[in-house]
């Protein structure tokens, strides 16, 4: 079968659609606020779990216009009595929507991580730390 300029635009449409379907369903679990950015950190479930979690961090300024902060870095860690931290790095790249950020991070278990997420860019240059669950 050849593929034609309609069968390429029809793909293309789909996945902006199924793209765009799952980022209207993703829920917020945690949203930190700095002086020059607030970092909504989603999810489709509303929270992260333990094994592969996929995640979107959204950057608006103050008055909720999306912010490019151009590199963004996201870790995760957890102290236990008598042991190293356990730490965990994100895979985090742009998305096609200014301020937006796609990610992949993986727990092997459950417990309350301390998240920081640092950023450098056009936007400005920060960071800031939070804590979320691992259920």
């Amino acid at each position: 079968m050849k593929r034609t300029d309609a069968t390429v635009m029809l793909v293309a449409v789909v996945l902006t659609g199924v793209v765009a379907a799952w980022a209207a369903d993703l829920k917020t679990i945690q949203t930190q606020k700095t002086k020059d950015a607030v970092i909504m950190l989603k999810s489709e479930s509303g929270q992260w779990r333990q094994g592969p979690n996929g995640f979107v961090l959204e950057f608006t300024t103050p008055t909720g216009q999306p912010l490019d902060v151009g590199k963004v870095t996201l870790s995760a860690s957890m102290t236990m009595p008598g042991m190293a931290p356990m730490i965990a790095g994100a895979t985090v790249s742009p998305d096609k929507t200014p301020g937006r950020y796609l990610g992949t991070i993986s727990f092997p278990d459950g417990g309350t991580r301390q998240v920081t997420v640092a950023w450098d860019g056009p936007g400005g240059k920060g960071s800031t730390r939070f804590s979320v669950p691992v259920r």
